[in-house]
């Protein structure tokens, strides 16, 4: 039985949320902070994760989650209760009119399955702060193979840690750019990144990826430009995904990643059209977990 404190409702307090662990891996792996001081932002603890709030773009600047493979738990009943965290006010998140009635998706940063292990209890509550709306951005409903590629990745990260009782740390956000088109009070993010962290022969590692729904400026680059009809969602592009250099990451979202830039995995590209590897499938993927 989930307590008052605990409640999946309105009415939770969400005060004995711990959070994102640094030390979860062993190496330590900070939650990821903005280097341009002069930006708020607001750190919110939730069950195994925590958002890094940007409240002057009611979205979260970054995400991180703890995943402990040998303490998955299966089959929690997903809620989709979208709703605010009380904690903050609700102008500094982009809420359900945002969402409403257009074709935009709420995206889960940090995905429901990712934070729900430990006990019964624990990972009921896991899932149910998922669902709030500092954890969402928007993004394209439309399903198409980029997006799949971006979530087989996904998939194969929770799978791998519970098929070897492994840990990852996953590092999530949009990259939020000055010229992101406007849509009923927030700027829609065209970018997503992922960095995935875990410990590979003894050492820190880690891999990175950016998911790209920018429009296609080759085929309607006047109604991309002008952001369609007044009042609509801006035309959003088909999901392209991309293994990157994490350093990349870490200079598109003006983040600090820590250590993680030079525990990269994926080789140095030679030539800079080679620097981002597109995915056509997840196993594609330069990791070796």
């Amino acid at each position: 039985m989930i307590s008052s404190d605990d409640s999946e409702g309105p009415g939770g307090s969400l005060a004995d949320r711990d959070g994102y662990d640094e030390g979860f891996l062993g190496p330590a792996v900070p939650l990821p902070r903005l280097t341009e001081p002069r930006v708020e932002t607001v750190v919110l603890p939730y069950t195994h994760f925590s958002v890094v709030l940007r409240p002057d773009r009611r979205l979260a600047a970054a995400t991180a989650v703890c995943i402990d493979g040998e303490r998955l738990v299966e089959d929690v009943p997903r809620t989709d209760a979208w709703r605010y965290d009380p904690r903050v006010a609700e102008s500094w998140q982009a809420g359900p009119e945002v969402y409403r009635d257009n074709s935009l998706d709420r995206g889960h940063l940090v995905r429901r399955l990712d934070p729900v292990w430990g006990t019964a209890a624990v990972a009921v509550r896991a899932d149910g702060d998922t669902f709030h709306y500092t954890n969402a951005a928007p993004q394209a409903d439309v399903f198409n193979q980029g997006k799949q590629v971006w979530q087989g990745l996904e998939n194969y990260l929770l799978d791998h840690a519970a098929r070897h009782d492994r840990r990852l740390t996953v590092l999530t956000g949009p990259v939020l750019h000055d010229a992101d088109p406007p849509y009923r009070g927030v700027q829609v993010p065209l970018r997503f990144w992922k960095v995935a962290a875990f410990v590979h022969d003894g050492a820190l590692a880690a891999t990175a990826y950016v998911l790209d729904q920018s429009p296609d400026l080759t085929r309607d680059a006047d109604r991309a430009l002008a952001g369609a009809v007044p009042g609509a969602p801006p035309p959003l592009g088909a999901f392209r995904t991309y293994q990157v250099p994490v350093e990349d990451v870490a200079l598109l979202t003006g983040l600090d990643l820590g250590p993680l830039p030079t525990a990269d995995l994926m080789p140095p590209a030679r030539a800079p059209e080679a620097r981002w590897r597109r995915l056509e499938a997840p196993d594609e993927t330069v990791m070796d977990i």
